[in-house]
């Protein structure tokens, strides 16, 4: 095997509203916004590329966005159809190589260092995989490409949209020292103002600081912060990756204040999970509710069972424990008023792992 990996990351571009865009053409060109309604309390699920010109993004409040672009076209999700094209974009990465490693329905990292086809070109693969994906599915994906999977991510979002962008070796220290830090993967706003306040701007700022230094500072991550900022990552492509976990929420256009209600909602929820779970052969051991008031508060109760998985009568036996446990820490006396109910469930495994099924008595709170 080479020393030196080839590890490609791909990025289909604006992927909702694009399959949007594609299966309606009256709305190419279009400011087009997939997610909530701009008069309810949804938000943003994608984008088009002509939306992000007026500020919106996702997870952006919908109303915000039709504050910003009055224009801007509304469309509910289709995951569904989503979820069909995602698979057919799946299954030309594994024509060219099974080293996939997927991370959502419209990104994952390809290893490529064993092929020979191109006579050996990641660059060249990269742009045969772009092409492959449009001439069959109508739809742009932009690539990074580079030695380790850090640098491949920032690369495939480089050149956005319809971009290819290549980080060689040689050119890759030099290029994470002019990068700002926000522009880290897993580097997030609160972690980015944390570097700044330490005079951290950019990988060469990061890179003055000790390991030591920065696992004072940050703990657990010091020590991919210390290598990224060398332009070094050994983490694999893992083509066996287990999802943590599986979750559904639902925000409501009018509060509800009836138990019985809320009940019913993440019954639904937590049915329409299991099935998911069941059609990927998968099981889990944690239920978790998540449940947010008028006011914002947000509050989260979950069950594990220590010597089994959920079935779908036990979640039905769990979930008005977890909802009472829930409801009776409200901010204020009086009716409770719920904007949003959201069910997961965590601690998954294979279906052939599954263990019998145990419920204990009390609860374990989470």
């Amino acid at each position: 095997m080479s020393d030196v990996r080839k590890i490609i990351h791909i990025d289909m571009d604006a992927f909702y509203a694009s399959v949007e865009q594609r299966d309606a053409p009256e709305l190419v060109g279009l400011p087009v916004v997939v997610g909530g309604q701009p008069k309810g309390r949804g938000v943003v699920a994608a984008c088009s590329y002509e939306a992000r010109a007026f500020g919106i993004h996702s997870a952006m409040p919908s109303s915000e966005a039709y504050r910003r672009c009055p224009q801007a076209i509304f469309i509910r999700p289709r995951f569904s159809a989503y979820q069909a094209v995602s698979e057919e974009v799946h299954r030309v990465f594994r024509e060219y190589t099974d080293q996939v490693e997927p991370l959502s329905l419209d990104e994952a990292y390809l290893d490529v260092t064993e092929s020979t086809l191109f006579n050996g070109s990641a660059l060249r693969l990269a742009q045969d995989i772009r092409r492959v994906i449009f001439q069959r599915t109508k739809l742009i994906a932009s690539a990074g490409v580079s030695y380790n999977k850090f640098l491949a991510k920032i690369a495939s979002d480089f050149d956005k949209p319809d971009g290819c962008y290549c980080i060689p070796p040689a050119d890759g220290p030099a290029f994470v020292q002019q990068l700002p830090v926000k522009r880290f993967h897993g580097i997030g706003r609160a972690t980015e103002a944390r570097m700044h306040s330490l005079g951290i701007e950019t990988g060469d700022d990061l890179r003055q600081w000790s390991l030591l230094e920065l696992q004072k500072e940050f703990g657990k991550s010091a020590e991919y912060y210390y290598y990224a900022a060398r332009g070094i990552d050994h983490r694999p492509v893992r083509v066996e990756r287990t999802r943590k976990s599986m979750g559904n929420e639902r925000t409501f256009g009018e509060n509800l204040t009836n138990a019985d209600e809320m009940l019913t909602v993440i019954t639904d929820l937590s049915d329409q999970l299991i099935q998911k779970l069941n059609e990927r052969e998968l099981v889990a051991n944690t239920l978790n509710l998540k449940l947010r008031y008028a006011d914002f508060t947000t509050l989260t109760r979950a069950h594990k069972v220590p010597k089994g998985v959920f079935t779908q009568p036990l979640a039905k036996r769990t979930l008005p424990y977890l909802l009472q446990r829930a409801l009776e820490q409200r901010p204020q006396r009086g009716p409770a008023h719920v904007r949003l109910l959201g069910v997961s469930f965590s601690g998954l495994s294979n279906a052939d792992d599954e263990r019998p099924e145990q419920l204990d008595i009390p609860f374990d709170d989470g």
